[in-house]
């Protein structure tokens, strides 16, 4: 006979495994993997709203991930640093749970972990994302899937724009109403996510919709944005063109899965978060997402008593250059790269001297490469944390971080995604290893994990809140090296005009030096 712990769900009951910790100690958590939380978007319910799963009798497995959402494998150079796994099947709109006590008298607090990928990419089963030390650290430790790529984020006339974000809000809602009975308190829900998972949590927290459903936000490398309509617009255009059928969700719903994607990876081939190609992405809805979220967070409306945590990598942008040799091409570019880069964030000839100089013998690839994910990531993230101070009242305190330990992979420094292993305290797992390269140090996985553990149990990740010093954490690069920093540093002082429009809520395309 099977064993393993089991929980009664609103949809019938799952049994998981207890599994060891691969600290070696002797302990063991409790692990559900693949529990519906929506029923599978296939047939009549593709390009529509996430519906309820179909009760089931009896016990289901809950021992194995999930399938995995449709999605294009990553291109070669990415392939070696990125893990992506790909199950099959139609049922992927699960859940994942990492507890250390699946009883519900336990109310322990809840983090719930929303993947990044550019929204094409990824999933909960990715090795990194291993619940099982925040479970051993008393935390109940969420992960889901959610649709991806024209599925989940394309524009259509006859189908609901966002709907892989309303799938999140699904997840959420599941763990609102069940996390309970895995031994979580649904009222100390912390939401959590990087890159492209940070940018939905940071929609999430200002839509009212999702009010309530968590008590924490952390947006790692991903401010709260949206994309313009006509651009999500022009990518199902590019691929109806090569599918060669009408640009509605009707006609996409007729083809084949494997066809689809196909066509998708050749409508975004050049898409670069850094570069702006062509891309998916979340856009303003007049529902979900009723406004612009990052106006609406500064300007104060909701979520103010949401406590946040926030931060980037020092060298976000190597992630998109480095691997697949862009980083030799803008190089060769040299003035007409750097002027790409003026326009692209708005800034004068000033700002790019300034970048020079904090950079002496970089070439144009590190000085584009810093000066475009400051404008993208440093400065809205500064914005926002600003904002929220100068409310009143904001209840909700605001953190902000900084990761600068390099990958001893050639190239990559302390690259965009590469805190995640540490966050996670996932340093041995060979997936790890493909982006921080062998030997990553388990000093600083035990400092950032824990700063994430105080954050999701009491809400004080460990350093001050953000205030008039304007305080940031900076994690490595080495042992003793991790200080506290303000950031009126070189850097911030190059956008003169930041602080104070920061201050007045201004959009942030003026915040440059003309």
């Amino acid at each position: 006979m099977v064993s393993g712990p089991r929980v009664r769900t609103a949809y019938g009951t799952v049994r998981g495994r207890h599994e060891d910790l691969a600290d070696g100690d002797g302990r063991r958590v409790a692990v559900f993997r693949g529990v519906p939380y929506a029923a599978p978007p296939r047939g009549a319910l593709r390009f529509r709203p996430p519906r309820p799963p179909e009760p089931w009798d009896g016990v289901r497995d809950a021992t194995a991930f999930g399938a995995t959402p449709p999605k294009p494998p990553y291109s070669a150079p990415f392939a070696r640093i990125l893990s992506d796994p790909a199950i099959t099947g139609d049922d992927w709109l699960t859940v994942n749970v990492w507890t250390p006590d699946p009883d519900p008298a336990a109310r322990l607090p809840v983090a719930v972990w929303a993947h990044g990928g550019s929204l094409t990419r990824g999933s909960s089963a990715v090795p990194v994302y291993d619940g099982g030390a925040f479970a051993r650290d008393g935390v109940v430790l969420v992960s889901f899937n959610y649709r991806l790529g024209v599925e989940g984020y394309g524009l259509f006339p006859d189908a609901p724009p966002n709907l892989g974000l309303h799938d999140q809000l699904a997840a959420l809602e599941w763990v609102r109403g069940g996390i309970a009975a895995f031994g979580g308190d649904p009222d100390r829900v912390t939401l959590f996510g990087a890159s492209a998972g940070a940018i939905s949590a940071g929609v999430l927290l200002a839509s009212p919709r999702a009010r309530g459903l968590f008590r924490r936000a952390v947006l790692q490398s991903g401010p709260p944005q949206t994309v313009e309509r006509g651009r999500a617009r022009r990518m199902v255009r590019r691929m109806a063109t090569r599918l060669k059928v009408p640009a509605t969700a009707a006609a996409f719903a007729e083809v084949e899965p494997a066809a689809l994607l196909a066509a998708q990876h050749e409508a975004g081939r050049r898409a670069n978060p850094l570069l702006d190609g062509p891309a998916f992405g979340v856009v303003v809805d007049g529902d979900l997402v009723p406004t612009e979220p990052m106006e609406a967070l500064t300007r104060g409306d909701g979520a103010a008593d949401v406590e946040l945590l926030t931060g980037w990598t020092t060298q976000e942008h190597r992630l998109w250059l480095a691997p697949n040799g862009l980083s030799e091409r803008v190089d060769r570019l040299g003035p007409l790269a750097l002027a790409w880069a003026r326009a692209r964030t708005r800034c004068g000839p000033g700002t790019v001297r300034g970048y020079r100089a904090l950079h002496p013998g970089a070439g144009p690839a590190e000085v584009v490469g810093q000066l475009v994910t400051d404008h993208l990531l440093r400065l809205p993230v500064h914005r926002l944390a600003e904002a929220r101070r100068v409310a009143s009242p904001v209840p909700g305190g605001t953190y902000l971080y900084e990761f600068a330990w390099p990958s001893s992979i050639a190239g990559l420094g302390a690259c965009h995604a590469l805190e995640l292993g540490f966050v996670f305290d996932t340093v041995s797992s060979p997936a790890t290893a493909m982006l921080a390269g062998p030997g990553a140090p388990q000093w600083l996985a035990d400092e950032m994990h824990g700063a994430w553990v105080r954050f999701v149990v009491d809400g004080d990740p460990g350093w001050p809140a953000w205030d008039a010093r304007h305080p940031v954490r900076r994690f490595g690069p080495g042992p003793g090296a991790t200080v506290l920093h303000g950031p009126r540093d070189r850097a911030f002082a190059l956008w003169p005009a930041a602080p104070a429009e920061v201050r007045a809520g201004a959009p942030l395309s003026r915040a440059a030096d003309r």
